[in-house]
C-alpha cells in the first residue's frame, strides 16, 4: 500500500529587517573653517580676558628694568580677574605687594595703560627725600631703580625728588617708574585704585631694539622682577 504524505507547508524563513544607515551630511570646508576660527576667538577672548594678556612697552619710564620695544604678558588671574558687568572678581591668587610691577589703568585717561612698580600698599605712609624714598619711615631701597640726572628739584617746584608725606588710602597703591628721574606716576597724580589694576607683569616675551633694528635675545623669555 502506497504510503501518502500530506505536503508539507511552505516555511519562508523570516529574516530581520535592516534598518538603513543613517546618511551623514559633510560639512562644506567654508564652514569647517568658519567653526575652526570661531573656537580659536572665542579662546582668545577668555584667555585674554580671564588669564593673561600682552602689552608692549612704548615708554623710557621703567629702564632699565622694562625697555622700548619689550612685549610682555601679564598675569590677570593673580590678583583675580575682573567679571564683566561686575566689582567682583574671581581666580584671585593674592593681593598686589610692594615690589610687583603692574599695568594699571591711567588713573587721569582710563583708554590708558601704564605700567609702574608698587612703592605703597593700602596704609603705608611714602615720602620722598631728596630722591631716597621712605614707607612707613624706613628708606626704601628698590635695586631696580635708576637715576639719569644728579640734579634735585626743590619740593615747591615739583614733587620728582621731594614729596610727601602721604598716606595710602584703601584699596590704592603708590606706584612709581624705576626710571625716577623720568616716569610720570603717584608723586604726581597720587595713586592707584584697585579695581583700576589690569595685572601681573610676569616675563618678556619678545624685544625690538628700534635703534639697531635688531631683537634683543638676551631679554627673551626674561622674567621681571
Amino acid at each position: 500500500m502506497e504510503e501518502i504524505k500530506e505536503p508539507l507547508a511552505d516555511v519562508e524563513a523570516e529574516t530581520p529587517a535592516v534598518p538603513p544607515e543613517p546618511v551623514f551630511k559633510k560639512k562644506s570646508v567654508i564652514r569647517e573653517y568658519a567653526e575652526s576660527i570661531a573656537i580659536a576667538v572665542l579662546l582668545a577672548l577668555v584667555i585674554r580676558t580671564y588669564l593673561v594678556q600682552a602689552f608692549k612697552i612704548p615708554s623710557g619710564s621703567m629702564e632699565d628694568t622694562l625697555l622700548i620695544g619689550d612685549h610682555l604678558l601679564v598675569s590677570k588671574f593673580m590678583y583675580g580677574t575682573k567679571l564683566p558687568f561686575s566689582e567682583g572678581r574671581v581666580l584671585k591668587v593674592r593681593d598686589p605687594r610692594r615690589g610687583d610691577v603692574i599695568v594699571f589703568e591711567y588713573p587721569e585717561d582710563p583708554s590708558k595703560d601704564f605700567i609702574k612698580r608698587v612703592i605703597g600698599t593700602p596704609g603705608d605712609v611714602v615720602e620722598g627725600k631728596d630722591k631716597k624714598v621712605f614707607v612707613n619711615g624706613t628708606m626704601y631701597e628698590n635695586p631696580h631703580e635708576i637715576h639719569k640726572e644728579k640734579e634735585i628739584i626743590p619740593k615747591e617746584m615739583n614733587p620728582r625728588d621731594t614729596f610727601g608725606p602721604v598716606t595710602v588710602p584703601a584699596d590704592s597703591y603708590f606706584v612709581m617708574g624705576d626710571n625716577r628721574d623720568r616716569s610720570y606716576d603717584s608723586r604726581f597724580w597720587k595713586f592707584v585704585k584697585r579695581d583700576q589694576i589690569k595685572g601681573l607683569a610676569i616675563i618678556k616675551y619678545w624685544s625690538w631694539d628700534r635703534d639697531k633694528l635688531r631683537p634683543r635675545l638676551g631679554s627673551i623669555g626674561t622674567i621681571i622682577n
